[in-house]
């Protein structure tokens, strides 16, 4: 029988997490007190987006939308939840039995996981009860940046590799177990082939690889003994790691292994460098394979590796088969956080914005339209309102996900999430490609956006006499 979800769980794949709710800063609930002393329940719209992308990134992996969704559907606050903010000697009787009861009732609109997106451009909204709405920005903001940051450093990882496959292998030195999961997860939205993550596999279907540690070769009194015992065990599928030692030395192993394992109706599936000049190793290494008639032995290369390591190896012509990628893909190491934001832009039937240097936002419920030139690169996206109908020969973005706290409809498959990440990839102008200092495509916004967002500025300028955007 399977194991029974506690009550007010949040279950991230395949971690429960209990007490979900308290997952939240404290703000969150205070700012809920607040509004629940002043009986504030009129529907408010937050919309979740990137101020400015990293200057080394030309565009970004919208991901993290099924955890996000799975979250808002599960939020309740159980008797140690709340046993615990009573405990914090804060909150009235009457709003902590107000939390009792609380369930997540509103909608939310969403771009489906693997959209490429630039900054401005919404990853989601929340249209609910402002208590409901305000408490769940810390929960979304972290769930939708970890899988977003990693899915769009993967992508970069994919798009340098070319046509050479690239296995996510970084699970050991990721932030966590749960942060290994959504980056073994993220790299599969993004194009990664395979993943060394076991329980990631499990959860998603996602294909697994693996070859053999340093340990193993040192286990046995000599290298050709390991490698012997490891085709033993897996005689159509051993892959050798041939720099324990020496590399072209462990090559030559190898080729003996390929030899015996030949003459048993098998074949040696690869060869792995992790260290040293890897240029000059695959050379010499794919030398040496093609001399004792081992042609179809593939060579995988790894160690410490990330997309400015895999186009010089591609533009130099290096014969490496495929890539395992790691800790600077799983940890995104050169861009590790997202200027990812939650907003207010509508409360009570009214447009909302923020003044703030540098941080205004615009006003209303958005929908993001985009425009394809004429060989199906993105030319530009249109940042409107909500309800305005598309513009000729644009394509909406966000789409209704749940309503009333229901989802509209069973989570796709990831496969469907990959396709998307594929298509939006090969849409990017070239511009955005870049590794080194891409530029993302433009956001135009509307004329009616820009009329609405110029009254709320009238009126917030009369009553305070701020300026901001125009």
């Amino acid at each position: 029988m399977s194991p029974v979800s506690p009550p007010c769980a949040f279950r991230s794949g395949p971690l429960v997490l209990q007490q979900a709710a308290l997952f939240t800063d404290l703000y969150q609930l205070t700012m809920a007190a607040g509004y629940h002393r002043e009986r504030m329940a009129e529907p408010a719209t937050f919309s979740l987006f990137a101020r400015r992308l990293p200057g080394t990134r030309g565009f970004m992996v919208a991901a993290g939308l099924e955890p996000a969704l799975e979250y808002l559907a599960s939020l309740c606050f159980d008797a140690r939840s709340l046993a615990a903010l009573a405990a914090l000697g804060r909150f009235e009787s009457d709003f902590l039995a107000s939390l009792a009861d609380l369930r997540f009732t509103g909608s939310v609109r969403a771009v489906p996981e693997g959209t490429v997106l630039p900054a401005e451009a919404p990853l989601l909204e929340v249209t609910a009860p402002v208590i409901e709405a305000q408490l769940v920005e810390t929960a979304l903001l972290n769930l939708c940046h970890v899988h977003t940051v990693l899915a769009s450093k993967a992508a970069r990882v994919v798009l340098a590799a070319g046509d050479r496959p690239v296995s996510e292998f970084g699970l050991r030195r990721s932030q966590g177990i749960d942060a290994g999961l959504a980056a073994a997860r993220a790299a599969w939205i993004a194009g990664c082939d395979s993943t060394s993550d076991v329980l990631a596999g499990a959860t998603w279907g996602l294909p697994l690889s693996g070859t053999m540690a340093h340990a193993f070769v040192t286990a046995f009194p000599d290298e050709l003994s390991a490698f012997r015992a490891y085709a033993r065990a897996f005689p159509d599928s051993a892959v050798l790691l041939i720099d324990t030692y020496d590399t072209l030395a462990g090559a030559r192993h190898a080729t003996m292994v390929a030899g015996e394992l030949a003459a048993q109706g098998h074949r040696l599936a690869g060869v792995r460098l992790d260290s040293g000049d890897l240029l000059r190793l695959s050379r010499e290494v794919r030398r040496i394979l093609d001399e004792a008639g081992c042609s179809e032995v593939r060579i995988l290369a790894s160690g410490g590796l990330d997309e400015h390591d895999l186009a010089g190896f591609v533009a130099d012509g290096a014969p490496i088969d495929g890539f395992g990628v790691g800790s600077r893909m799983v940890v995104s190491a050169d861009a590790p956080s997202l200027d990812l934001v939650y907003k207010m832009v509508a409360c009570g039937g009214r447009d909302v914005l923020k003044l703030s240097e540098g941080k205004e936002t615009w006003v209303g419920g958005k929908q993001v339209y985009r425009v394809l030139d004429a060989a199906g690169r993105i030319r530009e996206d249109r940042l409107a309102l909500a309800e305005e109908s598309a513009p000729p020969g644009t394509a909406p973005l966000l789409e209704p996900v749940m309503r009333e706290g229901r989802l509209l409809r069973p989570h796709p498959p990831i496969a469907e999430a990959r396709a998307r990440c594929r298509a939006g990839m090969d849409s990017l102008p070239e511009s955005a490609r870049r590794l080194s200092e891409p530029e993302p495509w433009p956001v135009h916004s509307t004329d009616a956006l820009r009329a609405r967002q110029a009254a709320a500025l009238r009126s917030a300028r009369a009553q305070t006499g701020a300026r901001g955007r125009t």
